[in-house]
């Protein structure tokens, strides 16, 4: 197998373990006393630290790929195996409320501070491994294998919690982690010797890279606005009860999970369109999908607005990711990575907040926030491609 393929199966492993945990988070959180509030601070926390240090861990795996590998996911398994742990002892009522809840949240900023470490180091392994020509082919095929395990990792989660209880996933996600590291130490090749270069600093102001941060921002804050607040859209679009909005929005989210997998994961790969083509198109749809959502009223129509907005976003966010690394050297393809991974993350931090209290004010408001960022960028596309080669 091709070091593309063995990349692919290594970041597949790790978002699997993680998306595991995605079904069980609340009712855990439940379980033990927690509030709502307290349990959303985990993932908050969680991408607090991948936006901190992902430019860290980037220009440190300018001296080798593969040891940062290694260290981000068996980082990621010491994480989540304290989680586990303290929230076993919280099941047994062997810790104080207090003390609960601040040992469960140190265990994911630990978790967030070393999994920041997989993305752009895999981002910056995929650019070693590639032709600059080639280039888009490989950052789709990273976030097919992100969309999958997505896919996948919440009904695994689903069913380990309903045979085996909800603390199963945690330590299944333990498991996975070891094996990967095993895989990575064992198969995957170092595509950058150790000691080659020594990760020189890339200033997120760059004028080469400022401008397709932002429009990578933007891209994750507006789907992660969507994401947070569809459950709620499909509940009071279609007065469906508790049950059925859950049936409803998962197949819907299935549709849309696979619609992105299929685009990054064949369609961008066989086209081997340049960046430019596919922000042309990849905004367009999205803004598309966005507004259909804003003015449906079936499920059919609210479907095809998420399957519209998930294929635009599966075709604009590999090239926001190829661009960057088209846009800069080959020494600094890790410092790329890591401020790339950090925007990544900064959407993911504000987009549930901003988006739930979007929805409060009105139920369409994510959504037309999400057209209006990116019809914003589509406008701003034509000057952005003659400041940075797209």
């Amino acid at each position: 197998m091709s070091p593309l393929g063995l990349l692919f199966l290594t970041l597949f492993n790790s978002v699997l373990g993680l998306s595991i945990l995605f079904p069980i988070l609340g009712p855990l959180g439940r379980e033990l006393g927690l509030s709502e509030v307290q349990v959303g601070l985990f993932s908050t926390g969680y991408a607090l630290m991948q936006f901190l240090l992902s430019p860290y861990w980037g220009r440190r795996s300018e001296g080798g790929r593969k040891p940062i590998l290694l260290l981000g996911i068996l980082g990621f398994a010491l994480s989540f195996f304290l989680f586990g742990l303290v929230a076993l002892l919280g099941q047994k009522g062997l810790l104080p409320q207090d003390l609960l809840f601040a040992l469960l949240l140190f265990s994911r900023l630990l978790g967030g501070a070393f999994s920041s470490a997989t993305l752009p180091t895999a981002q910056a392994y995929v650019a070693d491994v590639t032709g600059r020509e080639s280039r888009v082919g490989g950052m789709a095929l990273l976030g097919a294998a992100f969309g999958l395990a997505v896919i996948l990792g919440p009904a695994l989660g689903a069913g380990l919690a309903a045979l085996f209880g909800l603390l199963a996933p945690v330590f299944f996600s333990v498991g996975i982690a070891l094996l990967n590291a095993l895989f990575v130490h064992m198969v995957l090749p170092e595509s950058r010797p150790r000691g080659v270069g020594k990760g020189a600093r890339l200033s997120p102001l760059d004028p080469r890279v400022f401008p397709l941060l932002l429009l990578g921002f933007a891209l994750n804050l507006s789907a992660v606005a969507l994401e947070q607040t569809v459950a709620f859209y499909f509940q009071d679009r279609l007065g469906l009860s508790g049950v059925d909005t859950a049936r409803a929005v998962g197949m819907a989210l299935v549709l849309y999970g696979l619609v992105a997998v299929f685009v990054q994961g064949f369609l961008v790969r066989w086209l081997a369109w340049p960046p430019r083509t596919l922000l042309l198109l990849g905004l367009p749809v999205s803004i598309l999908g966005f507004l259909l959502l804003v003015f449906a009223q079936s499920f059919p129509a609210l479907t095809l607005g998420l399957a519209l907005q998930g294929a635009g976003a599966a075709l604009a966010g590999p090239g926001v990711t190829a661009a960057l690394s088209l846009a800069v050297k080959e020494e600094e393809q890790g410092p790329v990575a890591g401020l790339n991974s950090a925007a990544q993350a900064l959407g993911r931090m504000l987009g549930p907040v901003l988006g739930t209290g979007l929805y409060r004010l009105a139920p369409e408001a994510p959504y037309l926030l999400g057209a209006g960022l990116l019809f914003l960028a589509l406008l701003f596309l034509p000057a952005l491609s003659l400041r940075v080669r797209l």
